[in-house]
C-alpha cells in the first residue's frame, strides 16, 4: 500500500489508542469529587482573654503569688473554650469568659470593680460581631449584675449601639436582666483602695488600684471572630469619665475581614489612638500579619503617646496575639492546636 494512504491510518490508529488509554484516568476524574465537594478541613478554634494590664507587684498578688488569679483565669478561659468546642458561636464563648471574671471579685469588672470618687461603682461593657459589624454598649451601670449581657441585649434587642446611666438602667428592666444593689459589687479591698487615693496616700496606676479591664476574643468554627470587654474603670474617677471598655474601635473591635480585639489599660490614650480599629485596619488594609499589626500599635504608637496596656487578639485563620508594654497583663490562651496557658507577667 501506498505510504501515502499509510499515514492517515497510522494517525488514526494512535488517536484511537490514545482515545481508549485515557479512558480509565477520565471515569476516575469523573467519579472523583470536586474540589467544592471535599470535606471541608476544621477551622482551628481559639479564645483568648485579659484581666488588665499594668504595674502588677508581686507582693500584691497575695501569699499564695497570684494563684487565686490564675485560678480565675483557668476558669474563664476553660468555660468560653466549651462553648466553641461544643459547636457554640464566637459571641457566646466571649460572654460567657466575662461574665465569669464580673463575677470573680480580683479583677476590676462586676463585683469587684473599682470604685468612683463618690464611692459607687459605675460599669461600662460592650461586644462585638465580627460576622456583621453589630455592636452594643452600656456606660454607666450601677445595678446590673453582668453588664456584658445588657451591652449583647443592646446589639441584639435595639436599634442602638450605646446606651448609657439611667436609660440604659431601664432597658435592663425591660428586658428583666438580673439586678442586684450597688453595695454587691463593692468589696472591701476596693473601699480600702478608694480610702488610700482620697487620703493621697496611694495613686491609681496599676490594675490592682484602678486600671485595666477584662475582656475575650473568639474565632469559631465558622471562622466568625468576636470582641468583649468589661469594666470598672479608674479608682476615684469622677464627673461621669468613660474609658475605652465601652467605645467601639478604641477598647473593642471585631470584623470577619480582619481579627477581633479587646484592650486594656490606661483608657484614654486607648481612645485617642483609636487602638483596636486600628490593629485591625493594618491587617485589612495594609495585608499586615495579626502580631506585626498589634506591637506596631502596642509598642510604636502607645508608647510614643504615653499609653500603657496591652491589648488580646485573634484572626478568623485563629492566630492569636497577647501583646502589652506594660510590666505585667493578667491573660491567658487557649486554642484547638492543643495550646493552653495563663499569664501576668513575660513569663
Amino acid at each position: 500500500m501506498h505510504t501515502s494512504v499509510l499515514r492517515p491510518l497510522r494517525h488514526a490508529a494512535l488517536v484511537a489508542m490514545a482515545s481508549i488509554m485515557t479512558m480509565p484516568t477520565a471515569a476516575a476524574a469523573a467519579a472523583a469529587p470536586s474540589a467544592a465537594e471535599q470535606p471541608a478541613s476544621p477551622r482551628r478554634l481559639a479564645i483568648a482573654i485579659h484581666g488588665g494590664a499594668g504595674v502588677i507587684a508581686r507582693e500584691q498578688l497575695g501569699a499564695d503569688g497570684g494563684v487565686a488569679y490564675r485560678q480565675g483565669l483557668e476558669a474563664a478561659l476553660d468555660a468560653g473554650y466549651a462553648v466553641l468546642e461544643a459547636g457554640g458561636s464566637s459571641l457566646d464563648a466571649v460572654t460567657t469568659a466575662v461574665r465569669l471574671l464580673e463575677d470573680n471579685p480580683l479583677f476590676n469588672a462586676g463585683r469587684g470593680a473599682v470604685l468612683a470618687h463618690d464611692g459607687r461603682a459605675y460599669l461600662d461593657a460592650s461586644i462585638m460581631s465580627g460576622k456583621d459589624l453589630s455592636a452594643g454598649a452600656v456606660t454607666g451601670v450601677t445595678t446590673v449584675r453582668h453588664p456584658i449581657d445588657l451591652a449583647r441585649r443592646v446589639m441584639e434587642d435595639s436599634p442602638h449601639v450605646m446606651l448609657s446611666g439611667e436609660g440604659a438602667e431601664e432597658f435592663a428592666g425591660l428586658k428583666g436582666l438580673e439586678r442586684v444593689p450597688n453595695d454587691w459589687f463593692i468589696t472591701p479591698t476596693r473601699r480600702q483602695q478608694l480610702d488610700r487615693v482620697l487620703q493621697g496616700r496611694s495613686a491609681p496606676r496599676n490594675e490592682l488600684q484602678g486600671l485595666g479591664t477584662v475582656g475575650a476574643v473568639a474565632v469559631d468554627s465558622r471562622g466568625d471572630v468576636a470582641a468583649a470587654t468589661s469594666t470598672g474603670g479608674m479608682t476615684n474617677k469622677r464627673w461621669g469619665r468613660i474609658g475605652d471598655a465601652p467605645i467601639i474601635g478604641a477598647g473593642t473591635y471585631a470584623n470577619n475581614a480582619s481579627c477581633a480585639v479587646s484592650a486594656t489599660g490606661h483608657g484614654e490614650y486607648f481612645i485617642r489612638s483609636v487602638v483596636a480599629h486600628d490593629i485591625c485596619a493594618l491587617v485589612e488594609y495594609k495585608g499586615w500579619s495579626l502580631a506585626r499589626a498589634a506591637k506596631e500599635v502596642v509598642q510604636g504608637k502607645l508608647v510614643q503617646r504615653g499609653g500603657e496596656g496591652g491589648i488580646i487578639a485573634v484572626d478568623p485563620q485563629g492566630h492569636l496575639v497577647l501583646e502589652f508594654n506594660s510590666p505585667g497583663m493578667f491573660r491567658g490562651l487557649r486554642d484547638s492546636s492543643g495550646r493552653r496557658m495563663v499569664g501576668i507577667y513575660e513569663d
